[in-house]
């Protein structure tokens, strides 16, 4: 988990969140590929432009730091993917986006958030855990993985309204 100054430190930061536009897919695709071994494809991204998709990105400057993709079904919100550049990893970027997410998804009325996450992404799961998420079940084959398939962990946290 990031200490409450490196955190402190993003808050500080020249970071702003923004939604994505098309012409940032080439950008999410280069952090896609540098944090996934099962990358999206261009034309998944691509299709996540609909009016119950929420697409944020984390730019410092003109450079793209992270990205969230997240679906809105009734008053449910499914994070679908974040993904902090290399750069960022470590420093805040990845909690500031996600704590983005939330507020977002609450002020639209959502009540909960649900996403999987690895049972193996430890760092991921630490970070959801600090952030209020709770395992409500596990989906077995989730994830291609290099011998197979891996376990996911669904998490969830309820949203105030």
């Amino acid at each position: 988990m990031a200490c409450p100054e490196t955190y402190q430190k993003v808050l500080h930061a020249d970071l702003l969140v923004r939604p994505l536009a098309p012409d940032d897919v080439p950008a999410v695709l280069d952090i896609e590929r540098q944090g996934y071994s099962h990358p999206w494809s261009e034309s998944v991204f691509l299709d996540c432009f609909k009016d119950n998709y929420r697409l944020w990105g984390v730019c410092h400057g003109d450079m793209l730091m992270a990205y969230a993709v997240v679906a809105y079904f009734v008053d449910e919100a499914h994070l679908l993917n974040i993904c902090v550049h290399p750069r960022g990893r470590g420093e805040g970027v990845g909690r500031y986006l996600l704590r983005h997410v939330l507020a977002t998804a609450a002020h639209e009325g959502m009540s909960q958030l649900l996403l999987e996450v690895r049972v193996s992404n430890h760092a991921a799961i630490a970070l959801y855990q600090s952030e209020g998420f709770h395992e409500i079940g596990q989906r077995p084959g989730y994830y291609p993985a290099a011998n197979g398939r891996e376990d996911a962990r669904v998490l969830m946290r309820a949203l105030g309204r």
